[in-house]
C-alpha cells in the first residue's frame, strides 16, 4: 500500500475567463473569473454571488460596517462563454500549429485566449 496522493483535477476555467452562472441563486449572471481555488474546485466571479460581510472598525476601514463581497461558487455551476458566439460552451483541448495544447470552445472550435 503506497501513499497515493490525490492530485487536483485539471480545471478548464482559468482566471480572466468570461463565464456565465448556470445554477444557483446567481443563475444567468455573467462575469470575469477573479480567482480559481483549485483545491476546493471553486471560482470567484466578479460581481456575482455577493454576500454581506460585517467588518469591525480597523486601521484599513476606520468606520467598519457592512460591505458587499463576492463569495466563491462551485466550478460546476459556471460555464465558459464562447468568444465567438457569446453562448455558453464546453471546453476541449487541442494541439495548435506550434504543437502546444490550447483550450478550444466546443461550439465554435475557437481558441480560448
Amino acid at each position: 500500500m503506497g501513499n497515493k496522493v490525490n492530485k487536483p483535477a485539471k480545471l478548464k476555467i482559468r482566471k480572466g475567463d468570461l463565464v456565465k452562472v448556470i445554477a444557483g441563486d446567481s443563475k444567468g449572471q455573467q462575469g470575469k473569473v477573479q480567482e480559481v481555488l483549485v483545491s476546493q474546485n471553486r471560482v470567484v466571479v466578479e460581481g456575482v454571488n455577493l454576500v454581506s460581510k460585517h467588518t469591525k472598525p480597523s486601521a484599513a476601514s476606520p468606520n467598519g460596517g457592512i460591505i458587499k463581497k463576492e463569495a466563491a461558487l462551485h466550478i460546476s455551476n459556471v460555464q465558459l462563454v464562447d468568444p465567438k458566439s457569446g453562448k455558453t460552451t464546453r471546453v476541449g483541448r487541442k494541439l495548435n500549429a506550434d504543437g502546444k495544447l490550447v483550450r478550444v470552445a466546443k461550439i465554435s472550435g475557437e481558441e480560448i485566449k
